[in-house]
């Protein structure tokens, strides 16, 4: 399962960047992930269930993750057809050819994250 591993680099990503903004508590990190992006959403999930529980970081258990599914698309260059891929290269199902481009759904990043200084304030900060 690779998305322990991912969580973890998203986690200490998101811990140094929160760090260098004087951020000591992280309560939600917002993730996109693409349906071609080789990532399980749930197994995702899981890892950083289990990861917030360790409180080695800027997280712990009442920290959120927001995952948005990016859905995966594809066009096609002979006939400009738009179309739902199954897989990164995929034949048109309107004209048949291998001529379409993934503009779409390969996605795997942090789009935010908000936490705040627990020592002075409670307000939230959001990071884009």
């Amino acid at each position: 399962m690779h998305e322990m591993s991912l969580m973890v680099d998203v986690i200490q990503l998101v811990s140094d960047d929160a760090k260098l903004r004087d951020i000591n508590h992280i309560s939600k990190i917002t993730m996109i992930v693409g349906d071609l992006s080789n990532v399980l959403p749930d197994a995702l999930e899981l890892a950083f269930i289990f990861l917030r529980t360790q409180e080695v970081t800027l997280i712990n258990e009442t920290t959120e993750l927001e995952l948005i599914r990016e859905e995966a698309k594809a066009i096609c260059q002979s006939c400009d057809h738009t179309f739902t891929p199954d897989y990164r290269i995929a034949l048109c199902p309107r004209c048949g050819l291998l001529r379409a481009i993934l503009v779409s759904g390969e996605t795997f990043r942090v789009e935010s994250y908000e936490g705040s200084d627990r020592d002075e304030s409670e307000a939230t900060r959001r990071c884009t």
